[in-house]
């Protein structure tokens, strides 16, 4: 592997750290309208995802990070909510939420 391909995907390894924070503050935003003690893990998370991104960014270009660090966390927040909080899934949720992991992967293709 190339120094400019290990670089390459160290990046994406903080987009994923980023993608995987941004889905802990949105749960502890969530529990923060239960109990104001989540508001701390609100920040920490934000801080820890932004901080991640912008490691990625000295690396990756802006668009391409940011649609896979939200599309990251708009799957995994979807799944908590499915998982935790009793979100529904219906066949048409089901099939967006495949079209936007599409895209994600989509995108990540079509950047080599």
């Amino acid at each position: 592997m190339t120094a400019q391909a290990r670089q390459t995907s160290g990046a994406w390894g903080w987009v994923l750290l980023a993608g995987l924070f941004e889905v802990g503050f949105t749960y502890a935003l969530k529990m923060s309208q239960q109990d104001d003690k989540y508001l701390g893990l609100f920040l920490l998370c934000a801080v820890i995802s932004f901080e991640c991104l912008s490691q990625a960014l000295k690396t990756l270009g802006v668009g391409l990070a940011y649609a896979v660090w939200t599309g990251i966390g708009s799957v995994g927040t979807i799944l908590l909510g499915l998982l935790l909080f009793g979100d529904s899934l219906s066949a048409l949720r089901l099939g967006l939420l495949a079209v936007l992991v599409a895209s994600i992967v989509g995108l990540k293709a079509l950047d080599r």
